[in-house]
């Protein structure tokens, strides 16, 4: 009876090893978009990429971005803002104290820090975080993901 215990104990034991294997991925305001300019369910492509546990993650500035597009931008953009922003609920919001740079400055500083890859469009950024050796996650042939670099 110990030993049945035993082992069932340590097949419950790895769950923070699991919670520890649960990747990051930082989400540009553009990956966003992706589901409305080439019907991708991003969250489920990643799954599909990366094949293990993701935690997709908005960084605050990001988040301040795609709300002043809701409110600021052309009707088509107002429209596509809301709906990236009903996206965010799905993400960990994370709070970033840097409102003198621009939200690329601030992915391209966290996601060397943290050293995980980023999912965006944007490609001057795109090569950016490739400089520094940071995986980037990208849409291809508009549709499918992509990653460029190793996680």
């Amino acid at each position: 009876m110990e030993a049945y215990r035993l082992r069932i104990d340590e097949i419950n034991m790895p769950s923070t090893a699991k919670s520890a294997r649960v990747l990051k991925v930082i989400l540009d305001s553009n990956a966003l978009f992706v589901p409305l300019q080439f019907k991708i369910d991003i969250f489920e492509a990643l799954k599909t990429l990366l094949k293990r546990s993701f935690e997709p993650i908005l960084l605050s500035p990001i988040l301040h971005e795609i709300e002043r597009l809701a409110e600021e931008g052309s009707p088509k953009t107002r429209k596509n803002a809301k709906y990236a922003l009903k996206l965010t609920e799905k993400c960990k919001l994370v709070e970033v104290d840097k409102t003198d740079v621009s939200p690329d400055d601030v992915i391209f500083e966290v996601a060397g820090e943290w050293d995980c890859p980023v999912f965006t469009t944007d490609i001057p950024l795109k090569k950016r975080l490739r400089d520094i050796n940071v995986p980037v996650i990208y849409v291809r042939q508009k549709s499918r993901l992509e990653i460029e670099g190793r996680l």
